[in-house]
């Protein structure tokens, strides 16, 4: 139903006090009303609209479709006088509307919010909520950003989750993109391929048979059939610090001074006003919500869940704060070639006993490799920038031929990419991993956690990167439901929304 209150404004029987008491001072405005609204109601509400000498606009207007809409869905057909009480109190919600024209609503203060670590999600939720309006402020623990880390994979959910953030990010990340899904992509046998590259039948059975059919291919991955099934973006890789560059940058259009390094957060405090913040440096902040996107060793996680120091070791050496070892350390280098299958395929795992090889195409000719290894926590023999010390060329031609061993009477394939590496972009990293938490809530009041700090990933999923923004986005989706226009944030109903 459509209500015009402009035209009804001349309908006699009302006074000003009965429309007042009943829905306030509601100026000219067409409001929708649900089809389950029943006439009479309808008539009666309407009524309750006219002769009104301010008139507030469609602001109030607005509201108090709104009011009448709800007031209209309850069970069964009360009587008239408590239809007319029930609107009464419903219509309080649309003070805030103003009395006039010319008065709109003021606006109440923006939340401020802190967020631990400037990682992907910790980047992805300041972009989200700097667009929104939000105070925000990203405490990263390194002294200054610096171009290192190798491409990240963002399948179809976190690309179509980045431009529903922001439109202009997602066309900065696509020019950096180099899509792979539209390319084969899956996992071949890491003994049978024979070292031609050959794009054959996808697990084909015959070969149980017959000796002469190829065994290449054991499954491939329908990433742009599902993309082009729901419309969405394809999977594909951009460089991390491209990644970087563009986020912080995009903050900073907003914001220059978003950020601050070399401060951490170390701890937090939640009381009646919101949260205390405690940084590295011994100085406090306060906010209303304190975001944990700090990553896996994360130190606001390991206060939430009572986990003890960050990154501790357990006696076994079998895992740290908590999070086991996954039983996995990753290899990974970096080289320019052409594949025989560079146009054909995007990325494939070679897969075999106790250990896996996979290489990706990651744009401008560029081809990374990592070597996931059953062997025990602590087996270092590279460097990881992630770890603050990189590796080097004698670690990576030790690497290399180490790998070149272990992966004896594989295909050839793998060896010529082994073979075409540079030494000193051989690193090493040791996988932990834990359950994400489905029983324990994500939340402490006003301080939430998102990304690797509540859902680790492992790399070969593809998704650490890719869930975090979903995080960033569902975060600020909430956040910005608990609260009107012309409030402020309320405490209580941010911690009750981050709990619902």
């Amino acid at each position: 139903f459509l209500i015009d209150f402009k035209a009804l404004r001349s309908r006699p029987g009302r006074s000003q006090a009965d429309m007042t008491a009943l829905v306030g001072n509601a100026g000219p405005a067409f409001v929708a009303l649900p089809p389950s609204v029943p006439a009479r109601a309808l008539r009666l509400q309407a009524h309750a609209s006219s002769d009104s000498p301010s008139g507030s606009g469609a602001y109030a207007g607005m509201a108090v479709g709104a009011v009448l809409g709800a007031a209209a869905t309850g069970r069964g057909r009360p009587s008239r006088s408590r239809r007319c009480a029930k609107v009464a109190r419903l219509a309080s919600v649309v003070s805030e509307a103003g009395s006039t024209v010319a008065e709109k609503p003021s606006q109440g203060r923006p939340y401020k919010v802190v967020i631990a670590g400037g990682g992907v999600g910790g980047l992805s939720t300041a972009v989200a909520m700097l667009k929104k309006g939000y105070d925000v402020k990203v405490y990263e623990k390194t002294g200054k950003f610096a171009r290192f880390g190798g491409p990240i994979q963002f399948a179809s959910n976190a690309t179509s989750t980045l431009k529903a953030i922001d439109e202009r990010l997602f066309d900065r990340i696509m020019d950096k993109f180099c899509f792979t899904a539209t390319r084969r992509c899956g996992i071949k046998d890491g003994l049978r391929s024979n070292g031609e590259y050959r794009m054959t039948d996808v697990f084909d059975p015959s070969y149980f048979f017959s000796k002469e059919t190829p065994a290449d291919w054991f499954v491939s991955f329908p990433l742009k059939e599902i993309a082009d099934l729901f419309n969405l973006p394809y999977t594909g890789v951009i460089n991390r610090p491209d990644l970087q560059d563009i986020l912080l940058d995009e903050c900073r259009s907003r914001n220059e001074d978003f950020i601050e390094n070399s401060k951490a957060v170390v701890g937090y405090e939640n009381h009646e006003k919101g949260v205390t913040v405690k940084l590295s440096d011994g100085s406090t902040v306060e906010a209303d919500l304190l975001v944990g996107a700090d990553g896996i060793w994360s130190a606001v996680r390991a206060q939430m869940y009572k986990e003890g120091e960050v990154k501790q070791a357990s006696k076994d050496g079998l895992s740290r704060q908590g999070c086991p070892y996954s039983g996995y350390t990753v290899f990974a280098g970096e080289t320019v070639m052409k594949l025989g299958d560079y146009y054909e395929c995007g990325y494939k795992v070679y897969i075999g006993p106790k250990r896996y090889f996979v290489t990706s195409d990651v744009g401008d000719g560029r081809i990374q490799w990592y070597a996931f290894l059953a062997l025990p926590p602590g087996t270092k023999k590279a460097g990881d920038t992630w770890e603050g010390a990189g590796g080097n060329a004698k670690e990576g031609e030790d690497v290399i031929s180490y790998l070149k061993s272990l992966h004896e009477g594989w295909s050839s394939e793998i060896f010529k990419v082994l073979d075409d590496t540079p030494a000193e972009s051989v690193e090493q990293r040791d996988l932990y991993d834990r359950w994400p938490e489905f029983f324990r809530s994500w939340s402490d009041g006003n301080v939430v956690l998102v990304g690797d700090a509540v859902h680790p990933m492992m790399p070969n999923l593809g998704q650490g990167g890719g869930q975090a923004i979903e995080d960033a986005y569902e975060l600020t989706r909430i956040l910005d439901a608990a609260k009107t226009f012309s409030q402020d944030p309320d405490p209580k109903a941010t911690a009750q929304a981050l709990q619902d």
